[in-house]
C-alpha cells in the first residue's frame, strides 16, 4: 500500500501570536536532543517504508542550522524511501532561506518547499509578528526557484484594520513571483495564543465578516484568473502542482509521522504523539513511546471524516466510489443537514458527484459539525 510521512520539527526563532502549533520557541539547545530522539523514533519502524509523499513541518523546519538540517533529512530519507517521482515538501521561514540552506534542501532532493510569507506589507507582518521583511519572501523564491521544482506560498487575511485593498496587493505581489502553488488562510483568534488574550482585552479586534468574505471571494477571482486552479477551500495550485501529500489526508489515505505532536493515521488507528516537546524527548530517549493518544476508529467515524476532508476538495466526492470504499452511502451520512445544505445551495449533485458550490464554499466551516455527528 502506497502511504505517505510526515515528520514535525518544532523549533521557531519566536511564536507568532496567532500560532497554537507544537513548537518551542527559543530552546535551540534542545536541536541536539530532537535529532536522537527522530533516530531513535524512526528506528521503530524496523526497516525503510516506501511512500508516494514526505513533508517535513513544524514549527520550521528551515530554523534548523545546515549541518542540523542535514542530518534531520538524511534520517527522513533513510526511512522514507520516496518512489520515483515522489514528492518532497518542507516548509520554510523565508528569514532562513540563504545559500548554504537552499544547498542542503536540494542536495536531499527536496522538491516542493512552502514559504510562510503571509504578507507582503511591512506593518502587516510585524502585527503577525513575523520576522522576515517583503523582500525576503521575493530572495527566498529567487534563491529557491533554480534547484525546487515547485514553490508554495502561504498567506493570511483577515488581520486586524485590513483593508481589501491591502489584501488585494498581497495577492498582486504573490503573483509577481510566480509561484506554484498558493495558500490563503483567514486569520483565526485560538484558545492559548497571545492574539487570544489580547481579544479577550480588547486589544485586537477581529474583521468585519463581510469584509473577509470579500477577501476571500477575491482571492479565489485573482488566483484563478492567473492561471491557478482552486482545488481545496484554502489552496490554490498551477497544473501538477497541487500539494500532494495534502491530498493523502484529504482523501482518507494512511501516513507514518513522527516528531511531537505529530499524527500518524494507519490501518484505522489514530495516534498522537506528546504535544510537549521536553516530554516528547524524555520518553523516546528512555525507550518509551512518545504516543499520547490513540483510537481505532469505526468504520463510520472513518467515513465521516472522509465525507467531511474530501468535501474539502473542488471537485467533491463520487457518491458511488465513496460507498463502494468505505461502505456507507453519502446520503446516509449527511441526512437531513446535506438535504438542507442542497436546497439553500451550499452543495449540489451532479452527474453522480457531491460538491461545494461557491455559495457553500464562503460558508464550509459551518457545515463539517453536521456530518462529524451523525
Amino acid at each position: 500500500m502506497s502511504r505517505s510521512a510526515y515528520i514535525h520539527v518544532p523549533f521557531c526563532r519566536h511564536r507568532c501570536g496567532y500560532c497554537n502549533f507544537t513548537l518551542v520557541a527559543g530552546r535551540d539547545d534542545l536541536i541536539g536532543a530532537y535529532l536522537e530522539a527522530i533516530e531513535r523514533e524512526l528506528s521503530w519502524l524496523g526497516e525503510p517504508r516506501p511512500v508516494k509523499t514526505l513533508f517535513l513541518g513544524g514549527g520550521t523546519p528551515t530554523h534548523l542550522p545546515p549541518a542540523e538540517l542535514d542530518r534531520l533529512l538524511s534520517l527522513a530519507r533513510q526511512w522514507f524511501v520516496l518512489e520515483a517521482g515522489g514528492e518532497f515538501s518542507v516548509e520554510a521561514n523565508p528569514v532562513d532561506i540563504d545559500a548554504p540552506c537552499v544547498a542542503v534542501l536540494a542536495g536531499h532532493g527536496v522538491s516542493r518547499i512552502s514559504l510562510g510569507a503571509q504578507s507582503f506589507h511591512a506593518a502587516k507582518l510585524r502585527l503577525l509578528e513575523r520576522d522576515h521583511s517583503p523582500e525576503q519572501i521575493a530572495s527566498a523564491v529567487e534563491l529557491c526557484r533554480p534547484v525546487i521544482g515547485s514553490i508554495s506560498l502561504d498567506l493570511i487575511f483577515g488581520t486586524p484594520g485590513e483593508t481589501l485593498a491591502e489584501w488585494n496587493e498581497d495577492l498582486r505581489q504573490a503573483l509577481a513571483l510566480t509561484p506554484n502553488h498558493v495558500s490563503t488562510y483567514g486569520l483565526t483568534f485560538e484558545r492559548g495564543t497571545s492574539f487570544w488574550s489580547r481579544l479577550q482585552r480588547g486589544d485586537l479586534g477581529p474583521t468585519d465578516e463581510e469584509v473577509e468574505r470579500q477577501m476571500y471571494v477575491s482571492a479565489i477571482d485573482t488566483l484563478t484568473a492567473a492561471g491557478l486552479e482552486h482545488y481545496e477551500v484554502s489552496n490554490f495550485a498551477r497544473p501538477g502542482h497541487r500539494s500532494r501529500h495534502n491530498e493523502t489526508y484529504w482523501t482518507g489515505g494512511e501516513f507514518y509521522a513522527a516528531g511531537p505532536g505529530a499524527a500518524r493515521y494507519l490501518e484505522g488507528r489514530r495516534e498522537i504523539n506528546h504535544r510537549s516537546t521536553t516530554t516528547y524527548l524524555q520518553r523516546v530517549l528512555s525507550g518509551k513511546s512518545p504516543v499520547a493518544e490513540s483510537e481505532k476508529l469505526e468504520p463510520e467515524d472513518a467515513a465521516r471524516e472522509r465525507l467531511v476532508f474530501g468535501l474539502r476538495r473542488l471537485q467533491g466526492i463520487e457518491c458511488e466510489a465513496f460507498e463502494r470504499e468505505t461502505g456507507f452511502s453519502v446520503h446516509a451520512l449527511g441526512g437531513a443537514a446535506l438535504r438542507e445544505y442542497q436546497q439553500h445551495g451550499l452543495m449540489e449533485r451532479k452527474d453522480g458527484t457531491l460538491r461545494l458550490t461557491r455559495k457553500g464554499l464562503l460558508v464550509s466551516d459551518a457545515l463539517w459539525p453536521a456530518f462529524l455527528r451523525g
